[in-house]
């Protein structure tokens, strides 16, 4: 793992790097930020942002979208992928949300996990996007692969890589974390063919410095 200096400084180098690093994922309420988040599994969230518009159109409160019948919510999201079970989980949702949270979604890490479809990883976008309440460091393919290059974490589990990077981050670059690590990943840190030679934070990299 990294010094929580060297951790430091990469993040500054990082957000001066992409300062306008923010959520790719288009919402106007908690609740439309679940429900992007839970269709953004094994999706892009362009290829979300395209399905959305139409969803919430008519179906963007909890009492709403228990309207809808799982056959034509299913037919909406479809080009998401995984739409059979990320209907029935969206529906089951929002029906907890209006029987035990008044329609509400919960502000904690906890009770959003206990939701079909919400697991850690959106647990933590929903709090750091929805409510400007960073609780850790959402995990997903590119924050993984730059932590593992760069050497954040040898960790393969998004869990146990989480656990790695809030032991080298302090709390309050969570938020710029979040989102820069994200960036990184889709517009240098390939996973196939990353551009080391323009690279911002290359001098930090393990894997880089086992190619020179």
């Amino acid at each position: 793992m990294k010094t929580k200096k060297e951790a430091q400084e990469i993040i500054k180098i990082l957000k001066d790097y992409y300062p306008d690093a923010v959520c790719s994922l288009d919402f106007t309420s908690p609740f439309e930020m679940m429900v992007s988040v839970m269709l953004a599994a094994q999706c892009t969230d362009e290829r979300v942002n395209k399905t959305t518009p139409n969803l919430f159109d008519k179906y963007n409160t909890p009492e709403k979208m228990v309207m809808i019948s799982q056959e034509e919510l299913e037919n909406i999201i479809h080009p998401c992928g995984f739409y059979k079970t990320k209907a029935k989980n969206i529906i089951a949702t929002s029906k907890i949300l209006i029987e035990k949270y008044g329609g509400k979604v919960p502000e904690n890490m906890k009770d959003l996990q206990s939701l079909p479809g919400v697991g850690r990883k959106s647990a933590n976008v929903i709090m750091l996007e929805a409510f400007h309440n960073p609780q850790g460091i959402a995990v997903d393919t590119h924050a993984k692969r730059i932590s593992n290059r760069i050497g954040f974490s040898n960790e393969t589990d998004p869990e146990k890589v989480e656990q790695d990077l809030l032991k080298q981050i302090p709390k309050e670059l969570y938020y710029d974390v979040n989102h820069l690590l994200v960036w990184h990943g889709r517009k240098i840190c390939d996973a196939r063919k990353p551009k080391c030679d323009v690279c911002p934070v290359s001098n930090y990299c393990k894997e880089y410095r086992k190619k020179k």
